[in-house]
């Protein structure tokens, strides 16, 4: 009989433990999916801005329709984008878009001089600072998930409820260095 009991008592510490393992992983996942819902709301105020970017700038530089063109075909492709890893190519070409437009504003003083461009420009710079700070809570709490569940104990426990690892929320490689090179203006 104490045999049985001491059996009994170890199963219920052991489920004990699985549950308490179980739970910190569910809540490490809804800590992800929260973090990302905050990437999706910056972004969400980043595409809203471009439409009025572009329509201030085709005022003064209609006839750079291709460059134009570009930004309002990587924000759609942005829009458009699933997941982490595909959000975070689009948002890759949509940068670089947008530093082209910017590079061509150069060009065009009384564009730079405008206030509703200038406004514009600074709402973009700070929901971009805004992106950047939710995209590294973001990154945080995906590390912390995956870390969770492929250590052990939370490696055994993990299956049990189909957790798998999560996506980073990065700029490939191939992406950053177009974001990161010098856009071509041409007078």
């Amino acid at each position: 009989m104490s045999g049985f009991l001491i059996l009994l008592g170890v199963i219920v510490v052991l489920a004990v433990f699985v549950i308490i393992i179980y739970n910190r992983i569910v809540a490490l996942s809804q800590r992800t999916e929260q973090a990302f819902a905050d990437v999706d709301v910056q972004l969400k105020q980043r595409h809203d801005l471009i439409p009025n970017l572009v329509e201030t700038v085709k005022g003064y530089a209609s006839h750079e329709k291709e460059t134009l063109d570009a930004v309002i075909t990587a924000r759609n492709a942005a829009q458009a984008a699933n997941g982490p890893a595909a959000q975070g190519q689009a948002e890759g070409m949509l940068g670089a878009a947008l530093g082209k437009l910017f590079a061509l504003a150069e060009a065009y003083p009384d564009l730079k001089a405008n206030e509703n461009f200038m406004e514009l420009q600074r709402e973009l710079s700070d929901v971009e600072n805004k992106i950047a700070a939710a995209r590294r809570f973001f990154n945080n709490a995906v590390q912390e998930f995956n870390t969770a569940i492929q250590q052990i104990p939370g490696n055994f426990v993990a299956p049990l409820g189909g957790f798998t690892a999560k996506e980073y929320f990065e700029v490939p490689e191939g992406s950053r260095a177009q974001i990161e090179a010098a856009p071509e203006v041409s007078f």
